[in-house]
Order: C-alpha cells, then sequence, then structure tokens
C-alpha cells in the first residue's frame, strides 16, 4: 500500500482461497464441514476489511473479488446443497456493511478448473443470481466460459439490471484462460460494448493474466496497450451515425461502414496520444523493458541465488 500511495495508484483485492490445506480437497465456502467452512468466512471477512482499508488509505475505491475453485472432478450427485452452502457462506461474507466508496464487492464465476473439471459450485448462473439479489458486481473473465462463448454479448444484457460490473480481460487458449491480452475480435468487441452502450463508467477493467515462459513486465505492457488500444478504435467510431442506420433499418450502410472503419488509420492516433502521454511511441518501449530485465531483474535473481 506504501508504494502504491507513492505511484498514485489503486489497489483491488481477493481473498485467496486456495493453496491452503484447508483447501486441499478442493472445497472451502462450499465445504460440508462447518469448522472449514468458517475458517474461509472468516478469511474471506478479513479480506473485504482489508479492500476498505486499501480504499480509504489511497482514495480510491477498491473492488475486492470473491473466487473460490470448489468443485468435483467427476460427476456430483448432488448439485444443489453445495450451492446452498456457498450461498449461505456468501450472505454471511457480505454481511458486515462496509462504506461502498472504500469497498466493492464482486463475485466470480468459472466454467471448470483443475480437479473440478465436471463441476463448479460457482458457475455463472449462480453468480449472476447472487450477484443480481444482493447487488454486488459481477465478475466476466474472458477465459472463464465454454470456449466459443464471448463475455462481450453478455454485457449489454448485464448493464440493464446490474449496478456495475467487473472484467477480467484475458486471452483464453482451449483450458488455459490466462494469456497475455492481444489485439483479436474479442478485444475489440468488449471494447466497442463497452463505449457503445456508455459502460465505461460503470465498469471496472482488469487484466488478468500471466505466462512465465516471456518478460512479465513486457507481458503487462503488451496486454495495458492493447486494451487502450481496443478502447481508443472503439471511442474513434461514430457511433450515433452507426446507431440511426440500424434505427432506419439500412443495414447495407451499417455493414459497408462497420467494415471500412477496420482500416481506418486508427495507429497514427494511437502514437500521437502515446507521444502526449510522455511515454514510448510504438515500439520503443522493448528497449526500456530489455534494459530494466539486464540491470534489475536479472541482478535481482542473481543475489537469491
Amino acid at each position: 500500500m506504501k508504494w502504491a500511495k507513492e505511484q498514485g495508484l489503486g489497489l483491488d483485492f481477493n481473498p485467496t482461497c486456495f493453496s491452503h490445506e484447508k483447501s486441499s480437497d478442493g472445497f472451502t465456502l462450499s465445504h460440508p464441514d462447518p469448522e472449514i467452512r468458517k475458517f474461509w468466512i472468516d478469511h474471506c471477512k478479513a479480506s473485504r476489511r482489508i479492500g476498505a482499508y486499501f480504499g480509504e488509505q489511497l482514495g480510491q475505491t477498491c473492488v475486492t473479488n470473491v473466487w473460490v475453485p470448489d468443485g468435483f472432478k467427476d460427476n456430483p450427485v448432488d448439485r444443489l446443497t453445495p450451492r446452498k452452502r456457498l450461498k449461505e457462506s456468501l450472505d454471511e461474507v457480505f454481511g458486515e456493511p462496509l462504506n461502498p466508496e472504500h469497498n466493492l464487492d464482486a463475485v466470480e464465476s468459472k466454467l471448470f478448473g483443475l480437479g473440478s473439471e465436471a463441476y463448479v459450485v460457482g458457475s455463472h448462473e449462480f453468480y449472476m443470481g447472487y450477484g443480481l439479489q444482493n447487488d454486488t458486481l459481477i465478475c466476466l473473465d474472458a477465459g472463464h466460459f465454454h470456449p466459443t462463448e464471448v463475455i462481450s454479448n453478455k454485457l449489454s444484457s448485464l448493464s440493464l439490471f446490474t449496478s456495475g460490473i467487473l472484467l477480467h480481460v484475458s486471452r483464453p487458449m482451449r483450458w488455459d484462460s490466462d494469456h497475455v491480452v492481444i489485439m483479436d475480435d474479442e478485444l475489440l468487441e468488449i471494447a466497442r460494448e463497452l463505449v457503445r452502450h456508455d459502460l465505461l463508467a460503470t465498469t471496472h477493467i482488469g487484466l488478468d493474466f500471466f505466462d512465465a515462459s516471456i518478460n512479465r513486465v513486457a507481458a503487462w505492457v503488451v496486454g495495458t496497450r492493447n486494451t487502450i488500444k481496443a478502447l481508443l478504435r472503439a471511442m474513434l467510431e461514430p457511433v450515433d451515425a452507426l446507431k440511426q442506420a440500424e434505427l432506419e433499418g439500412d443495414y447495407t450502410l451499417r455493414l459497408a461502414l462497420t467494415e471500412e472503419f477496420k482500416s481506418y488509420p486508427f495507429g497514427a492516433i494511437w502514437d500521437y496520444y502515446c507521444a502526449q502521454q510522455g511515454v514510448p511511441v510504438r515500439e520503443k518501449w522493448i528497449t526500456d523493458i530489455k534494459t530494466y530485465e539486464q540491470d534489475v531483474l536479472l541482478q535481482r535473481e542473481k543475489s537469491l541465488v
């Protein structure tokens, strides 16, 4: 938090409900043992208070996102009872009122995980219902759905019923959900949905990726710049004109314009934006990363040996 305050940054938080002896059998907030369940309930309560403290001290609202790995590797007989336990646990976790200017709660679903391929207690349907009923943010992770399912198409529907949405923008590849974000079709569609429907003010955009096979700072820069580029491309569209063509039933014009916009020179505007912000234009940032890798990262590794 001290570092974040020095940098003028806010912090988000999550209760890490895994890699612990009390999660070794794959269950936490929905565990059948009430003592283990209470351990995780208390852990999540404490995490919310930490998030609120971050928000208060840093002057930027902290989003505390709850995700649990609970589920079965093979087909269960009883899908309902674990979800009842999870709902009761979450009710207790969120029972303490916190200042929403300091902390916002979010819940996150997943289709499957390692060791829970057949059944995840906290499914999308479960958390969508819970979030709508209890006015928590609903977190959509781009890699937590079926391989052909996208989160961009869910945003407009959710926006009608929620006060806000949390996004974990990542790049799914087969069963792995967290590859570095690239400028692909889904990233552009997410950006367009947020811009076209004026959802930026109520959407918290988080980037969720990691790749130990490449420089981690470079991964962060690539993913962040691509996300900002996608938002820029969406903002450059004449949205009102497109909506008017659609409203008038001129689908020919709608199609023609959206296709023409794909080759418009947004890159020149991106370069100008980077220059305005005092950051490297185009690929010049790679030199800075290479220097940092040699002067800092590798030296740090040597000091640990």
